[in-house]
């Protein structure tokens, strides 16, 4: 979903960045509540894992491409704060050195990627936890259903973008069935990935997963009360 510069207008663009600057200085305060020296270095995995992740693109139409995101399978690992971090950096990078996604569209791009498919996709995940058994099993599969609604929806604001800033000459319709179509079947492979990944890392350290935290201490809490 990378956006090519001059795709949306000056205003749309210019108001993207100012929402991505704001998101990540907001986020810049909260990662400190995310990380410790336990799990700062898996924040550096993420970004890893996620940057080579979206090199494998493919056109959806209209300038635009089409890859896995990463901002659900980030946001349950190392918390939405430090997600939105993880991404921008690699936005940023792939726009400085490898001309993927404008560098006048980069707000725009972390909006999208790195802001849009954090927060929807940390939302369903915290929803579906408190609302599933509190187990370790319903992480993976509460971070796969996180992953395949973040995706069509990232999909959905990038269509409200371009219907009041798009410069391209192509049909709004055209673009959201594109853009809609292309992005749901992302968001199934995405929901693969995040599933396997994250019940990867919960099997061999679920302390180090952000999202399995709670349930973590409250099964800590129950064995507590049991031996008293």
């Amino acid at each position: 979903m990378h956006v090519p510069d001059g795709f949306l207008d000056a205003p749309t663009s210019v108001a993207t960045g100012v929402v991505a600057a704001a998101a990540v200085a907001v986020s810049l305060r909260g990662a400190r509540r995310e990380l410790d020296d336990r799990t700062a270095p898996m924040a550096g995995l993420v970004a890893t894992f996620v940057f080579a992740a979206q090199m494998i693109n493919f056109p959806v139409g209209a300038g635009t491409s089409g890859h896995l995101m990463g901002g659900a399978l980030a946001a349950v690992l190392v918390g939405p704060w430090t997600a939105v971090l993880c991404l921008s950096v690699v936005l940023l990078v792939q726009g400085l050195l490898m001309a993927d996604g404008g560098i006048t569209a980069l707000g725009t791009n972390i909006t999208l990627i790195g802001i849009v498919t954090v927060v929807v996709g940390w939302g369903v995940f915290a929803a579906l936890r408190a609302l599933l058994p509190a187990r370790l099993s319903v992480v993976a599969p509460a971070a796969a259903v996180g992953a395949l609604v973040s995706v069509p929806v990232a999909a959905l604001v990038f269509t409200g973008l371009f219907a009041i800033g798009g410069q391209a000459p192509v049909d709004l319709g055209a673009v959201a069935t594109a853009m809609l179509g292309w992005h749901t079947v992302i968001g199934i492979g995405e929901a693969v990935v995040t599933g396997l990944v994250v019940g990867s890392v919960v099997r061999a350290r679920p302390d180090l997963v952000h999202g399995a935290r709670p349930l973590i201490a409250e099964r800590v809490l129950e064995t507590r009360k049991v031996d008293v």
